[in-house]
C-alpha cells in the first residue's frame, strides 16, 4: 500500500513493526451510524443538518482503506460500510483494524473512564500487540480534588497519587495547552500561592481545573516525579479535539497550543533532562521542529494529522523532515474511539514516509541505509529508547 517504488531494505524498514507513543482506547461496543460519526468527527459534535462526517478525508479515507479489511471492496458506500461492521461486530472489526495496523507496542493514555472503551491490555491483546500506559495528570488532579478536605491533604495526596500512578506507567501526559495555553509562567508557584489556591479549588471540586497557580503547580509536580523515574512527559500541542475555551486568554479567544509558546519552559526543564514530547503539532509542526532541534530533550511528533489529513500528509511529514533531527521524531495514531484511526494512523504515516523517503533518495541527498535507518528510528527506535521499552 505504499505509494512509490522504494529499494526493499526501505521498504521492509517502512513496512517493519510500529510503536505507537500515544493513541487511546477504542470503543468495545456495536455503535449506530450516529455514535460512528460523532467519534469520527474532530470536534466531537454531528455534521450539520443533510451532511455526513464521511465526507471528510477522515470519511472517505475510511471507506478507501478501512473498507478492505472488512471484506468490502474499496470506496464502499457509507451504508455499506456500517452494515459490515454491525454484521462482523465490534470485537472483530476492531481485532482486525487493529491488528492490520502493524503496531508491535501501543502506549495508551488511559484517561477514560468509560466502560465502552478498550484497557490498554485490551488494546493490546485486539491487536496482538504489547501494551502499556500513559498517566494524564489532570485527571489524577481531578480525584485528589474530589476527596481532599484541606488544602495540606489536596498537596500530600497529589504528590503521593502522582507517584504510584507513575510507577505503572511508562510516561506522564498534560492537556494543559488546551486548559491555559502553553505561553503560562515557567517559574514553580511559591507554597503560600498554591495553598490559596487550593482552597479556591476545594471549594468547587467538580469544576474544570483552570486556576493557572495548580496548572503549573500540577505539571512541576509531575515533572518531579518523571526526573525520579526517568519518564517523559507528553504535551498535548497543535491539532486534536475541540478547541477550548478557558482561562488566561483575552475573553473569547481560544487558547492556541502553539508549541513554540513552551519554549520557556522547556529552557526550564534542560537541567534537569525530563523528556519533553510535543503531541500532535500540526499545524505548528514546524515551530516544533525547531524546538526539537535547539533543545536536546524536546521530541515532536504529527499524529492526527495524517490520517484527517489525509492530501496533505506528504507535505506534513516532508516539512517535518526539514527541520527535526531524526532520532527526535516519533510516530503516534492519536487513535480515539474508533479502531479505523489506529489503523489509518499508521497507513497514512507510512505512506506519507514513503514519499519523503523517495523524493530523497531521488534527488541523491540520503542513500538507501540512511533511508531505512531513518524510518526504523522514527518507526520504533527513537520510542523504544524514549520510553524505556
Amino acid at each position: 500500500m505504499l505509494p512509490v517504488d522504494l529499494p526493499g531494505t526501505v521498504r521492509d524498514a517502512l513496512l517493519a513493526p510500529l510503536v505507537d507513543h500515544h493513541c487511546h482506547g477504542v470503543r468495545r461496543d456495536d455503535l449506530s451510524r450516529a455514535q460512528f460519526e460523532l467519534l469520527s468527527g474532530e470536534g466531537g459534535g454531528p455534521a450539520p443538518p443533510g451532511t455526513t462526517h464521511f465526507d471528510t478525508p477522515f470519511g472517505a479515507a475510511v471507506r478507501r482503506w478501512c473498507a478492505p479489511l472488512l471484506d468490502l471492496e474499496p470506496h464502499a458506500p457509507p451504508a455499506v460500510y456500517l452494515a459490515r461492521r454491525a454484521e462482523l461486530g465490534a470485537a472483530e472489526v476492531n481485532r482486525r483494524l487493529l491488528a492490520g495496523s502493524g503496531v508491535v507496542a501501543f502506549l495508551v493514555d488511559a484517561s477514560h473512564e468509560e466502560l465502552e472503551v478498550l484497557t490498554a491490555a485490551e488494546m493490546g491483546r485486539h491487536g496482538g500487540a504489547a501494551a502499556d500506559e500513559l498517566v494524564r495528570i489532570e485527571r489524577i488532579e481531578r480525584d485528589v480534588a474530589a476527596t481532599a478536605e484541606l488544602a495540606v491533604d489536596y498537596l500530600d495526596n497529589l504528590g503521593e497519587e502522582l507517584t504510584a500512578k507513575a510507577a505503572r506507567a511508562v510516561g506522564l501526559k498534560t492537556v494543559i495547552g488546551a486548559l491555559c495555553g502553553l505561553d503560562f509562567d515557567p517559574a514553580r508557584p511559591s507554597r503560600g500561592a498554591v495553598i490559596a489556591a487550593a482552597n479556591r479549588r476545594l471549594a468547587d471540586p467538580k469544576e474544570p481545573l483552570t486556576d493557572h497557580v495548580l496548572l503549573r503547580y500540577l505539571l512541576w509536580s509531575a515533572v518531579d516525579v518523571a526526573r525520579e523515574r526517568g519518564l517523559p512527559v507528553q504535551f498535548h500541542t497543535g491539532f486534536g479535539g475541540p478547541v477550548h475555551h478557558g482561562a488566561g486568554g483575552p475573553a473569547g479567544e481560544p487558547h492556541r497550543a502553539d508549541p513554540a509558546r513552551l519554549s520557556a519552559f522547556a529552557a526550564a526543564l534542560q537541567p534537569l533532562g525530563v523528556p519533553v514530547i510535543l503531541l500532535h503539532c500540526y499545524p505548528f509542526h514546524r515551530q516544533a521542529a525547531h524546538l526539537a532541534g535547539i533543545f536536546p530533550h524536546v521530541y515532536v511528533d504529527v499524529g492526527l494529522a495524517p490520517p484527517h489529513g489525509t492530501a496533505a500528509a506528504a507535505r506534513v511529514m516532508d516539512e517535518l523532515l526539514e527541520l527535526a533531527p531524526f532520532h527526535k521524531q516519533l510516530f503516534s495514531s492519536g487513535c480515539r474511539g474508533l479502531a479505523e484511526t489506529g489503523y489509518l494512523g499508521a497507513l497514512t504515516y507510512r505512506r506519507a514516509l514513503a514519499g519523503a523517503l523517495q523524493a530523497r533518495i531521488a534527488a541523491g541527498e540520503w542513500s538507501t541505509s540512511d533511508a531505512a535507518r531513518i524510518a526504523h528510528m522514527i518507526g520504533s527506535g527513537n520510542a523504544r529508547r524514549i520510553y524505556r521499552l
